[in-house]
């Protein structure tokens, strides 16, 4: 019997426990497809994220976002056609702290595709931290086959035509970062913010 009320006493404390964890599952932790708003310095974006088939993803990004990691940091890569990336940088180039590395979600059933949001990573399939891409382009060769892929958790909702915007930039060899498609003009993510939720 006391077995039975300790494992009642487990259960309920546990919605509690979730709620007093600083890994992101803190954050609107009751909605399944929280928001967030990325004002950058070409304009606005939404994306709308899918904690249901990307759980670990989506919590690890609205950490970031939730204790303002994003804000002020570059979209240092873009690829016309392909992708256009960001999170990882200050405006000096310096890399910005992580959290721990967390595991793909890449076979959650979400494919790259126009417009999705999804995590960037090393060679290493669990290497992502705080860098994240917009597809701007159907990209099934980032989906998962016999190798992981990397992990979309979520699509933009508003601002499409900004992500456009940013693929027509031009771009050139950052020395700093050994990356050959860096805007020439920098493109600040000046904030990133968590949207209320049923708005």
């Amino acid at each position: 019997m006391l077995r039975y009320l300790l494992l009642i006493l487990i259960f309920a404390a546990a919605p509690a426990m979730a709620k007093d964890k600083e890994d992101g599952s803190n954050v609107q932790p009751d909605n399944f497809y929280p928001q967030v708003k990325i004002q950058t310095s070409m304009g606005d974006i939404v994306v709308e994220l899918d904690r249901r088939r990307a759980p670990i993803t989506t919590n690890n990004f609205l950490r970031y976002v939730s204790k303002h990691g994003y804000n002020g940091t570059l979209f240092h890569r873009v690829v016309p056609g392909f992708v256009v990336q960001g999170g990882g940088y200050n405006t000096d180039y310096d890399e910005k702290p992580s959290y721990p590395e967390i595991f793909n979600e890449s076979g959650n059933g979400m494919k790259n595709e126009l417009y999705t949001i999804a995590m960037a990573r090393q060679n290493d399939a669990h290497s992502a931290t705080r860098q994240f891409f917009f597809n701007v382009n159907d990209n099934p060769s980032l989906d998962p086959g016999k190798e992981w892929g990397y992990a979309v958790f979520g699509m933009i909702v508003e601002g499409q035509e900004v992500v456009d915007k940013m693929m027509e930039v031009e771009t050139e060899y950052q020395l700093r970062l050994r990356e050959p498609n860096s805007p020439i003009e920098p493109i600040i993510l000046e904030k990133a913010t968590v949207l209320p939720a049923n708005q």
